[in-house]
């Protein structure tokens, strides 16, 4: 084993292709286990999650086999979203929790994120010593402590049930039609379950996984087909969920999409108006546009960025005693709810807001205007380091210097992919495209 193992989001990779193979989901089960299994005792419990990935059944046996073989009971359970994950780990008392997913990405990969026993993602300490255990001699437990593993059939009831909980306007859904497009991952079941029984009218979109389908012209990244069926279905709205339903995007009734930076500045604004923001801030990364920010701070409010990746927000709101936050892809985290993001939650606030207000969701989704922004990848192979080249670093530092005080840029490596991210943000348009198109073509030239 080479390289760090650890992402910004667990382990992730190719399915069969290292690191995503049996043998090290194998090792990788046995060194968590060794990690969290600190004594003799014979009563320490990891609850396995995962989506509806081919590959989440190789990896699920391969890591309750090392699990196990250090003493850890194992509970599966099944297809459940990632914020399940979390909920029923401190639910159920397990000293670690597991979701096997990729998340947005294609079924091709996978990936595994580990939860500690309050619900919340590991720390980079905590994964660091894991990794530091995995590359060393793993001692198996005596055979008299061998692990047991069973699967636990109310997992998604469980969390269903909780996530009903949190919609907080009497009287429910009734009278309102909703497509929920759950991208053919985790949440299903689930998330149309949870919308049903509020009272809504369902429209399910994304609802037949076959092992393949996860995240394919479904979902919070590909929205145009609950946007269809929005309008087609004359619904009230739209949700859209990713492979893990970790993320939303909510679609109005015209068909129009709102990021994640839309949905937390209007939760943010209510939120604040019923005193229940904490500290008066919201959290997010420092890809989230600049008008949020202008229009939290024309609400008297605060916005905190963080580094791109949700589990740094959570850091920074545990950190802090902040309670909201999230990510423009979609993560919403409220930890009066969840200990992670939770896109259906997050659509249930929403819901909420409209039910409320009385507003339609086309008056919702425009909290703010945004400032123009753009996004384009650039994929590198293993090795390559494009972004030390001195013409990259020169394209970079042009751009900046155009930019000035009219906006601003961010370049940075992907943490799930191999992908090179170069964003900028400006009120001018053709400034910005030119800025942009100058770095991705430095970008495109070194690899």
């Amino acid at each position: 084993m080479s390289g760090k193992l650890f992402g910004t989001d667990g382990v992730r990779g190719r399915a069969n292709s290292y690191p995503m193979t049996a043998e090290i989901a194998l090792k990788l089960g046995a060194a968590a286990g060794r990690y969290f299994r600190t004594d003799g005792q014979n009563r320490h419990r990891v609850v396995i999650g995962k989506d509806t990935r081919l590959s989440g059944y190789m990896l699920e046996n391969a890591l309750t086999a090392g699990l196990a073989s250090t003493g850890m009971n194992v509970l599966l359970l099944g297809p459940v979203p990632t914020p399940a994950v979390g909920f029923l780990t401190r639910s159920m008392r397990a000293d670690l929790g597991i979701m096997i997913s990729a998340s947005h990405n294609p079924h091709q990969d996978n990936g595994i994120k580990f939860f500690g026993p309050d619900g919340f993602k590991l720390s980079d300490e905590a994964q660091d010593e894991i990794e530091h255990i995995l590359a060393g001699t793993i001692e198996p437990t005596q055979p008299q402590n061998i692990g047991r593993a069973k699967r636990i059939d109310d997992a998604r009831g469980r969390y269903v049930e909780y996530a009903k909980t949190t919609f907080p306007v009497l009287g429910g859904l009734a009278g309102l039609k909703v497509v929920v497009d759950c991208a053919n991952g985790a949440a299903y079941r689930a998330a149309p379950e949870v919308l049903w029984e509020l009272g809504a009218e369902v429209i399910p979109v994304g609802v037949s996984p076959d092992g393949f389908n996860i995240n394919q012209e479904c979902g919070s990244t590909y929205t145009q087909t609950a946007a269809e069926a929005v309008v087609q279905h004359g619904a009230d709205m739209g949700i859209c969920l990713d492979g893990d339903a970790d993320r939303v995007m909510i679609i109005d009734e015209n068909g129009q999409v709102a990021d994640g930076d839309q949905i937390m500045a209007l939760m943010a604004s209510r939120w604040a108006a019923n005193d229940t923001l904490k500290g008066g801030t919201l959290v997010a990364t420092v890809m989230s546009n600049l008008g949020l920010e202008r229009y939290l701070q024309g609400q008297g409010l605060n916005l905190h960025r963080t580094a791109v990746g949700d589990r740094y927000v959570v850091e920074a709101m545990r950190a802090n005693g902040w309670n909201l936050g999230g990510e423009q892809s979609g993560h919403i985290v409220m930890t009066d709810y969840a200990t992670t993001g939770d896109g259906l939650i997050a659509g249930l606030q929403f819901l909420a807001a409209m039910v409320d207000t009385g507003k339609p969701a086309s008056e919702l989704t425009q909290s703010f205007e945004t400032v123009p922004q753009k996004l384009t990848n650039v994929r590198y192979a293993a090795g390559q380091e494009p972004l030390s080249t001195e013409t990259v670093k020169a394209a970079i530092a042009a751009g900046e210097e155009k930019l000035k005080a009219n906006g601003r840029l961010l370049i940075r490596k992907s943490g799930t992919e191999p992908l090179i991210r170069v964003m900028g943000e400006c009120e001018d348009q053709a400034l910005l495209d030119a800025v942009i198109g100058d770095i991705v073509t430095a970008v495109e030239r070194a690899v």
